[in-house]
């Protein structure tokens, strides 16, 4: 199991964005990610968050529990999350899980920031 885990935390107004850089996003990193995506959400009060994938080859269940983790505390504060950059592998998982149906997927991070812009 990891000791840390790689990622990139911006804002942009009152977006955030949530850059995980590990090419894996599995039962080894999900955990440590859950922990950090629980204190940015509490502590900085975030409402608005993107989750860019872009870096992230391969991502299991574990990895989507930490993204339903993060979207279930944005929704008890009717906030909203967008996934950008989804590799087609991760983008497929979140498909065939149907997850897409509550994860809006979008191609790009500026896209994901217009998008949030207008919710």
């Amino acid at each position: 199991m990891a000791d840390n885990i790689n990622f990139e935390l911006k804002r942009d107004g009152d977006i955030s964005i949530f850059k995980l850089n590990e090419e894996r996003f599995d039962a080894g990193i999900a955990g440590l990610v859950k922990g950090e995506l629980t204190i940015i959400l509490h502590a900085e009060d975030v409402s608005k968050l993107i989750f860019d994938l872009s870096e992230v080859e391969y991502c299991d269940s574990s990895g989507l529990s930490a993204i339903l983790l993060a979207f279930r505390i944005l929704q008890s504060k009717e906030g909203h999350i967008r996934i950008a950059s989804p590799t087609k592998n991760v983008k497929t998982l979140i498909q065939i899980s149907q997850l897409d149906r509550i994860l809006p997927i979008c191609n790009t991070v500026n896209e994901a920031i217009k998008d949030l812009e207008n919710a």
